[in-house]
């Protein structure tokens, strides 16, 4: 099995945080599946890392984007997944999770900045989420998406393709 340098426990960065913050360093986080990664990805998170000096990535288990995508998903393990963006440089560290909220690990990290697509807003957030971050006083960005793709738009790209092959369309 591959080995993922970046990926750390929730204790591990709990300590690499304050570490972090003590050399006046700003702590940005963010969440997702990234089950297949894309430009828009990409973008989203140097855009996100340029916000701070050190990103955090939580990357949802294979258990949570179940939850949340339904039972086709993932379609890549959360170990590739891992491997995957580990590769990535604006990526300081990263976290697997087994929830669907980040809430615990907002509470357990503190980060300064929780970063969201832009397909988020203030008041769509889990309200869970969203009272932890106010009450940590961690800041809330939003970061647009790139326009045309996502993970649906590629896999509903895949499937045209596949039947084109098959002769169905």
């Amino acid at each position: 099995m591959i080995q993922i340098e970046k990926l750390r426990s929730r204790d591990e960065l709990r300590g690499l945080v304050s570490a972090a913050k003590q050399d006046g360093k700003r702590v940005v986080f963010t969440n997702g599946c990234f089950d297949i990664l894309h430009p828009g990805h990409v973008v989203y998170l140097k855009k996100a890392a340029e916000l701070g000096d050190v990103l955090i990535l939580a990357l949802n288990s294979d258990t949570s984007v179940k939850q949340l995508k339904g039972p086709t998903r993932p379609i890549l393990n959360e170990h590739e997944r891992a491997v995957t963006m580990s590769g990535l440089e604006s990526i300081t560290w990263l976290v697997l999770f087994n929830e669907t909220r980040v809430t615990s690990l907002l509470e357990c990290l503190k980060p300064d900045v929780w970063v969201k697509g832009g397909d988020y807003t203030l008041e769509s957030l889990d309200a869970g989420e969203r009272e932890m971050a106010q009450s940590l006083g961690i800041q809330v960005r939003f970061i647009p998406p790139v326009e045309g793709i996502s993970t649906t738009s590629i896999l509903e790209r895949i499937e045209r393709a596949l039947k084109q092959d098959r002769g169905e369309a």
